[in-house]
């Protein structure tokens, strides 16, 4: 369903249709406070960025990329953007305010994710991937900081400062992403020119993600210092070690998502229901949120 551009000519939404509740932190944005918007009482999230800085900083075109993108998406599994407005010294976004923390940090907090648990998160970021490819974007930075929680345990993917789109069946290729989540083919790309990338990276970080989440680590030993001719390396004699305590359902799911070969990648809507991992689940029940997560935060 595309929505009307955030900029609605009939109410021209602006800072002061809102009342600010509270600072809740910096986000890659600037700063995020809670707020309440006047007529409607509902509440949500305000990013606000000095212009200066952003320009100083060279993240204007990060800023209006993430706008443009944003602008036409409505999910339940994404953070969606409301409104947009700037004064003199600031430009604003009103998105979705979700107060359950991002899963890195409860990642932090040790927090045990099972297997129900990750299986629901698989199923509703693959709802919200699918709903991306519809639209012909690739969020490329896919990974546990980037996804929130609602106070209910359901997840939103946020974050896309870095995300591109992408027509027909043009790919990508520049290095764009956070090492550790990064797929084979985008290290590839900048190495030796390879055939670039497309929507299968996304699926790849998911695979990464849901490994973190069951087992507190990552398949592979990346971190953003790690020489790109290493990583490659790794990726070609390395072998992921599954944990024998999942069950093998679980097991040959994440394999299909770690396919290093795009082409054989479990990378689509389809590919993940056809998964005899997730033969039981009421996918209509999934996108209508009404499957309770194994995980509600506190």
């Amino acid at each position: 369903s595309h929505r009307a551009p955030v900029f609605d000519e009939n109410e021209d939404v602006n800072f002061d249709h809102f009342q600010i509740l509270r600072a809740i932190g910096k986000g890659s944005f600037g700063k995020v406070c809670i707020v309440q918007k006047r007529d409607t009482k509902k509440m949500y999230a305000m990013k606000y960025m000095n212009k200066q800085k952003c320009i100083e900083r060279d993240e204007v075109r990060n800023v209006f990329r993430e706008l443009q993108i944003m602008q036409g998406l409505e999910h339940p599994f994404l953070v969606n953007l409301w409104y947009s407005f700037q004064d003199e010294e600031d430009m604003f976004m009103v998105v979705d305010l979700l107060l359950g923390g991002d899963l890195r940090y409860h990642l932090q907090q040790s927090v045990h994710f099972n297997e129900g648990t990750v299986k629901l998160y698989i199923c509703e970021l693959a709802l919200s991937l699918d709903y991306l490819q519809r639209y012909h974007i690739i969020h490329r930075d896919i990974k546990p900081d980037n996804i929130l929680l609602d106070e209910h345990g359901h997840v939103h993917i946020t974050d896309f400062n870095i995300a591109t789109i992408v027509k027909g069946s043009e790919k990508a290729s520049s290095m764009a992403g956070t090492k550790p989540y990064m797929a084979p083919e985008v290290f590839q790309a900048f190495m030796d020119g390879g055939p670039g990338y497309s929507y299968p990276v996304d699926w790849w970080s998911l695979g990464i993600t849901a490994y973190e989440l069951l087992r507190g680590w990552r398949p592979y030993e990346i971190h953003s210092a790690t020489p790109i001719d290493e990583i490659l390396n790794m990726f070609k004699i390395e072998r992921v070690h599954y944990s024998s305590t999942w069950c093998k359902g679980m097991t040959a799911l994440l394999k299909k998502l770690l396919t290093k070969d795009p082409e054989c990648r479990l990378s689509s809507l389809a590919d993940v229901q056809n998964s005899p991992y997730l033969a039981d689940v009421n996918w209509d029940a999934v996108l209508e949120k009404t499957v309770t997560p194994g995980f509600v935060p506190n």
